[in-house]
């Protein structure tokens, strides 16, 4: 065998495979530009935001600016007792009534805007776009023909009514398109093995559908939520007399020049970070629930 070896030409003698060694130098300089830019990124979009919340916790000699005086509850006790703050505590009880009546008919039309395009019909395709079309709107443009609209029909604008209108035009869009996607992904055969066990419309929506669909439902209602709970734009000429908790912040700014400003931020967020966290809680329980009934069935 190695006389044949030896007598083959070198054009075809076997060649020898040699390790890759690992590089030896360090990372290209392009990673460290671009993680330079990335932690810029990060300290501009957090760091005003963790300054609020710092200067939130002074005592009654805090100012709005640093260094900070002392350390204390003082100015979230003067959010909700004292009137020269504003409105604050009416403002966030709208603002959550109307966050949640928001989010019910946002997941309610989603949903049933996701039962109907299941299948094609005459006029789709203009419907859908009908739908999104108010997210290429300018929300404060949209907000003033709603004002003007309610104006015009001698009707009073209000947050229940002209703002909850306008907020919807921009959470159902978003709550659509989620639902869509969500569709998209549920597989008819349970429902029709529904329908051959003897189940009813109503009883297949309610049994299979919801349940499969519970995690993008949730979704949904973060959407929702969150979305009407932040508005500004589309709320400022809708509200009526009575200020949504945006608008009462936009409104402390141009009169109130103490740390309160700073601890409604504050709460605001920890509102915002609570509605979250309990939305991915509910859908991680929902998967954990579904998991153990698989696991029991087989």
């Amino acid at each position: 065998m190695s006389a044949v070896l030896a007598e083959m030409p070198e054009s075809v003698a076997p060649a020898t495979t040699k390790a890759i060694a690992p590089s030896k130098g360090g990372r290209p300089w392009t990673f460290y530009v671009l993680a330079s830019l990335f932690a810029f990124y990060v300290i501009a979009l957090y760091g005003p935001m963790f300054c609020i919340y710092i200067l939130s916790f002074q005592d009654i000699r805090g100012g709005l600016v640093f260094p900070m005086k002392g350390h204390s509850l003082h100015w979230f006790v003067d959010l909700f007792t004292q009137v020269r703050t504003g409105d604050v505590k009416g403002s966030f009880d709208r603002s959550i009534k109307l966050a949640v009546i928001v989010t019910i008919v946002t997941v309610v039309v989603s949903f049933l805007a996701g039962l109907g395009f299941r299948k094609r019909f005459r006029g789709d395709t203009f419907v859908f776009y009908m739908m999104i079309g108010s997210l290429v709107a300018p929300g404060l443009v949209l907000g003033l023909g709603i004002g003007l609209l309610f104006q015009a029909l001698g009707l009073n604008a209000s947050w229940y009514t002209s703002a909850l209108g306008a907020q919807l035009s921009w959470t159902l869009p978003f709550g659509v398109l989620v639902m869509f996607a969500v569709m998209s992904r549920f597989n008819h055969v349970w429902e029709e093995a529904a329908y051959d066990l003897g189940a009813s419309r109503w009883q297949s929506i309610r049994l299979v559908m919801i349940p499969v669909l519970a995690p993008g439902l949730v979704a949904v209602a973060l959407f929702g939520f969150t979305l009407s709970y932040d508005e500004f734009a589309r709320s400022l000429q809708t509200a009526g007399s009575l200020n949504t908790l945006p608008l009462e912040i936009w409104s402390m700014t141009l009169n109130v020049t103490s740390p309160s400003l700073y601890a409604l931020g504050t709460v605001t967020t920890i509102v915002s970070f609570v509605v979250i966290g309990a939305s991915l809680g509910t859908i991680v329980l929902i998967q954990k629930k579904r998991g153990s009934r698989a696991k029991g069935h087989a």
